[in-house]
């Protein structure tokens, strides 16, 4: 038992480092490709791409939201229980409803291409973007299904390869085709990122089915079991979370497109409005959430983790895994937080030569605990069979952002969304961590978890300020100024906590 239990704890971590470096190389690369993007097509030109992407989350959400998860927690099941033919049943029947609904959708945004355009995003030059973007819909959700089972058999190494591989695909793309000329004006930039998208998902759909041709052979025999009761229960989980994405994303894509809109009635410019969305979107937050790439890849891994362990009615291993993940996350995201809100101006100018965007970060910065919670909850609660309360929240979200952006944004323009994003993020954190609570039977450890890091973080980045103005400035280039000033901010909250207690090397181990 503990020699299975150490070649298990010894897997998990392996799997989390393979997804964590695979996370941080995918989040740098793409930074660094947005900044070349935005050289090429300017803030407008971001406002315009976000706006069309908000579509394609959209359409991507009908085609492929659930199914990962759902096909993750069918198959983890049956390879518990020794049943493979339920495990490759659930698989196919995925694969089966995502091809058919990944057409759908693709059909149905070709057609309302035009009307989309005019009425919804508001600006014509999105036409040809988006009748593109619907070829890549059925890889999607092909895509979706196959990374659920790999996830399930614990070989992340495959997925994190297909991510790669997509990356690079698309940035090679991409950079081709604007160097070549294609992109003449900004419709046609946005028609060429399409392109490289829908060339990059189908490369990454064959290379995922080529993986499970070879990885089908390696299923434990086991019972054979049966397939009876397969598409209910993958219609069971998949239709909650499917109908909470889709309607969350649909209720944030009414938002986005409105957003611009908002802004120009207080900016009187719609190029104006459309550049800071674009600084929002399409530059501020990627940077914002650049660090949560390690926070990413346990929450990926948590889902067949606690999957199992509640299948199995271990509850113990569920609670402590559970509170390990809050704790690692708060303290991450204070930690994140304290640096974005220190250094938010200096690394504006540096990755986009932006102080509106240092100033957005700034502003964004104490957020940023309430940003990580939100996504890492919401995962853990769709591990445990709680997809319909997420639902219920992400209903009750969207509501009040839209109502909130009609009203507020108007009249304070980029500060009233920023309000809104703050008002937003802090209720469905709260409402996610209390659900997860209640279910799990644990208590919220304020000391360890928020207060101690809080205060490290202060501390820390008090002195940190004070080094840096004082010595690194005078002593360094700005650049070089700023990295060091950010590790040293980093290294003085560790050893913080350390001192004090709060984190131990049990805590990165779950």
């Amino acid at each position: 038992m503990l020699l299975v239990k150490t070649v298990r704890r010894s897997a998990f971590l392996q799997n989390a480092a393979v997804l964590t470096v695979t996370s941080l190389l995918l989040r740098t690369v793409g930074i660094f490709f947005r900044i070349y993007l935005a050289g090429r097509i300017g803030a407008e030109g971001m406002g315009l791409y976000q706006l069309i992407v908000s579509v394609y989350v959209l359409a991507s959400a009908f085609a492929a939201a659930g199914i990962c998860t759902a096909v993750t927690r069918m198959v983890t099941d049956a390879l518990c229980h020794g049943n493979r033919r339920t495990a490759l049943a659930a698989l196919r029947a995925a694969v089966l409803v995502s091809i058919g609904v990944g057409v759908v959708s693709a059909l149905l945004v070709s057609l309302a291409a035009d009307p989309i355009s005019r009425f919804c995003i508001g600006d014509m030059r999105a036409v040809a973007a988006l009748r593109i973007l619907t070829v890549s819909l059925p890889f999607m959700g092909v895509s979706s299904c196959l990374k659920g089972y790999f996830m399930a058999r614990r070989r992340v190494n495959v997925t994190a390869h297909a991510q790669l591989l997509e990356q690079a695909v698309r940035i090679a793309v991409i950079a081709l085709l604007l160097e070549r000329g294609y992109a003449v004006s900004v419709a046609s930039a946005c028609a060429v990122v399409m392109v490289g998208d829908v060339v990059a998902e189908s490369t990454s759909c064959l290379h995922l089915a080529l993986s499970f041709r070879r990885d089908r052979r390696r299923l434990p025999a086991g019972d054979e079991g049966t397939r009876s009761a397969v598409m209910p229960t993958l219609m069971g989980i998949a239709l909650p979370i499917t109908a909470t994405r889709y309607l969350n994303t649909t209720l944030h894509t009414v938002e986005n497109l409105l957003v611009p809109s908002r802004l120009a009635r207080y900016t009187g410019s719609r190029a104006v409005a459309l550049a800071q969305f674009g600084c929002l979107k399409g530059m501020a937050m990627p940077l914002l959430f650049f660090p949560s790439s390690f926070l990413s890849s346990l929450a990926t891994l948590l889902i067949p983790e606690i999957s199992e362990a509640a299948s199995l009615d271990r509850q113990e291993k569920v609670q402590r895994a559970v509170a390990r993940t809050l704790h690692l996350t708060l303290t991450g995201a204070i930690l994140t937080g304290g640096v974005f809100y220190l250094y938010a101006v200096p690394l504006g100018r540096l990755f986009y030569h932006s102080d509106e965007v240092g100033c957005i970060l700034r502003a964004l910065a104490p957020l940023v605990p309430a940003m990580y919670v939100e996504s890492m909850v919401d995962g853990i609660l769709k591990g445990l069979n709680q997809q319909v309360s997420t639902l219920k929240y992400s209903v009750v979200d969207s509501a009040l952002r839209l109502a909130l952006v009609v009203t507020v944004v108007p009249r304070a323009g980029m500060a009233g969304f920023l309000f809104v994003m703050t008002v937003s993020n802090v209720l469905v954190a709260v409402l996610n961590v209390n659900r997860l609570l209640t279910v799990t039977g644990m208590r919220f450890r304020w000391r360890q978890w928020v207060i101690a890091p809080t205060l490290a973080v202060a501390v820390a980045a008090w002195g940190s300020y004070v080094l840096q103005r004082n010595v690194l400035l005078a002593a360094c280039p700005p650049i070089v100024a700023v990295g060091l000033g950010i590790a040293l901010l980093c290294g003085l909250f560790l050893l913080l906590l350390y001192a004090c207690g709060c984190v131990s090397r049990q805590d990165v181990m779950i």
